[in-house]
């Protein structure tokens, strides 16, 4: 990585809410696909191509209601067009949300590589942020259309790695308030080791719904010597999750439920010269982080990971742990 490509504050109206069983914010996927349909624009103008992706989050508005003011939120939906009867048509539903955030892209290029001719790296590299703005207006994200951008920032990082540390953190000052989204899936593979333990026929799904559902447990209130009835009153405690931190469930890729099949082969596909293969959605847990506890801008990016018939995104975070203290997931 020699450079970083820093999109700050893009606002997005009506992106997708929902990624298989995951609804509230976009998957992964969405801004990895967002950055590769910008490397191959840059791939034709300079012959670049970026990397990964950061995300950082600032705002979010999901479009949802509660129907009766209290319980259950659902999506507030539109029925359009009509049908030649006059009736809604039939549809799945769409959730959808607006939301401010920021992209951290990583680069494996400078400002040598830019085709601008104008021997002055600093207009060079205006001139490269001015062509990516005006491409990014002509971009979707996640289905949403980009509204604004507060300011496309190029920037060549330090080769010392004492100096990029300290670049690293005023970058990620600058992108405060905000919430960065970090891999913690190690936390959900330990936490079922653990169920496994206590009950031998326990599920990863079971050790999953553990970070995704919100539970309560009750507690009767009772003096001693008192006979638990139905009609004992209990109090109803929260039952926090395996782990500290923002925790959420997330949607990390695709596992492969078919074989690989030729070009062509299966029908209606969307690109008949590329081999398709049927997947199903793979889940992981994530975390919000604020980014001033980002250290190393490799500790942001998500990346494509691909192996067999895994298609996933990854991203290789690891909490910082001092001397005297021991990871989360250590204690279980």
């Amino acid at each position: 990585m020699r450079s970083l490509l820093i999109i700050k504050r893009l606002q997005v109206q009506n992106a997708n809410a929902i990624s298989g069983l995951t609804w509230g914010f976009p998957a992964v996927s969405n801004f990895l696909g967002f950055t590769h349909a910008l490397s191959r624009f840059l791939q034709e103008k300079h012959d670049v191509a970026l990397g990964g992706c950061g995300v950082i989050c600032h705002q979010h508005q999901v479009q949802a209601y509660q129907p009766a003011g209290v319980g259950e939120y659902v999506f507030a939906l539109s029925r359009n067009p009509l049908t030649k009867d006059g009736k809604t048509a039939p549809f799945n539903e769409e959730g959808r949300m607006h939301m401010q955030v920021s992209l951290v892209i990583e680069c494996d290029f400078d400002s040598d590589d830019f085709d601008f001719d104008t021997d002055d790296d600093d207009q060079d590299i205006a001139l490269f942020e001015q062509q990516i703005e005006q491409r990014l207006y002509r971009q979707r994200l996640a289905g949403g259309t980009i509204q604004h951008i507060q300011q496309v920032k190029f920037i060549p990082l330090q080769e010392s790695l004492e100096k990029r540390e300290k670049q690293c953190r005023k970058l990620m000052f600058q992108l405060l308030p905000g919430f960065a989204l970090v891999d913690r899936s190690p936390l959900l593979a330990q936490h079922y080791q653990q169920l496994k333990q206590d009950n031998p026929e326990a599920e990863m799904l079971d050790a999953w719904m553990d970070f995704a559902a919100l539970k309560f447990q009750a507690q009767p209130k009772v003096k001693e010597g008192e006979e638990i009835t139905e009609d004992t009153p209990a109090d109803w405690i929260y039952q926090p999750k395996p782990a500290e931190g923002w925790l959420v469930p997330i949607t990390t890729g695709y596992k492969g439920i078919s074989q690989l099949y030729e070009p062509g082969e299966v029908a209606n596909t969307r690109d008949p010269d590329t081999p398709f293969r049927f997947v199903e959605s793979v889940y992981g847990v994530g975390q919000w982080l604020s980014p001033h506890r980002i250290k190393d801008p490799e500790q942001l990016i998500w990346r494509y990971q691909q192996q067999d018939d895994w298609y996933l995104c990854q991203n290789a975070y690891q909490p910082e742990v001092t001397d005297n203290e021991t990871p989360a997931a250590e204690n279980q």
